[in-house]
């Protein structure tokens, strides 16, 4: 069976990160931004209009920031771009299928597709994407399409309700965001310390990598190591007052 076409509106990094990974599945791909762009080969930017880049897309992704989210359905809508055969997702985190209110009278599926991955280098997507899972929301027709583009991408669908979305993605946030601004910190101490910049910024990747490693294997209460977890109050108490009160 042929793979079906797929319309990506989008070209930040996930979206050029996911046509580039459905490509190499042998999708066939259509790229649309709202403004000019360069895109990674072998990825073209389409020049015509929503309606026909969309005219024989089975789904259509949504990979635009969440506050354009609606405003692209809406011109979906009123281009009368998309029709009741078609599966339309957005990859927002945070927002539901109310996103896509636009599109209801369309009788689309309507639903979102959230990789719970991090993908700075497009290139890359496809194997950063390969084991990581993916959080699904939408009516039946969009779960079902979004099950199996998770499969696609060798990824592992979780089905998350509407109104959970804002707490599973706020742990997103904690794990992505938090950690990286954590090792910023941590970076800029080892060189408070005295440490070299180059090394002082890989210094720590090493030990997060191991941190990561205890995860997987153990979990959260397992993995905890070092002074906290040995009830180590003194060193504890030496960090605090090595650090500034902001940090």
């Amino acid at each position: 069976m042929s793979q079906p076409r797929v319309t990506l509106i989008g070209a930040g990094r996930m979206g050029q990160g996911l046509g580039l990974a459905l490509k190499r599945r042998g999708y066939k791909v259509v790229l649309v931004n709202r403004a000019p762009r360069e895109v990674i080969p072998p990825l073209i930017l389409h020049q015509g209009s929503l309606a026909e880049a969309t005219a024989s897309a089975e789904l259509v992704l949504i990979a635009t920031p969440d506050d354009a989210i609606t405003d692209v359905a809406q011109q979906l809508a009123t281009e009368r771009a998309i029709s009741r055969d078609q599966v339309v997702l957005h990859l927002s985190g945070l927002l539901d299928r109310t996103a896509l209110l636009p599109l209801e009278e369309t009788g689309a599926g309507c639903g979102s597709f959230h990789p719970v991955q991090s993908v700075a280098e497009p290139g890359t997507a496809a194997e950063r994407l390969k084991g990581a899972y993916v959080g699904i929301e939408g009516d039946e027709r969009a779960l079902v399409a979004a099950e199996r583009l998770a499969n696609t991408l060798r990824m592992i669908p979780v089905r998350i309700p509407a109104e959970a979305k804002p707490a599973y993605h706020a742990g997103a946030a904690f794990v992505a965001n938090y950690t990286v601004a954590l090792v910023g910190v941590a970076e800029r101490l080892a060189r408070s310390a005295g440490v070299a910049p180059d090394v002082a910024a890989r210094l720590y990747l090493p030990l997060l990598g191991g941190a990561v490693a205890n995860l997987t294997s153990l979990g959260p209460a397992a993995a905890l190591t070092g002074a906290v977890r040995r009830g180590d109050i003194q060193t504890i108490q030496s960090h605090l007052e090595a650090l500034s009160p902001e940090d």
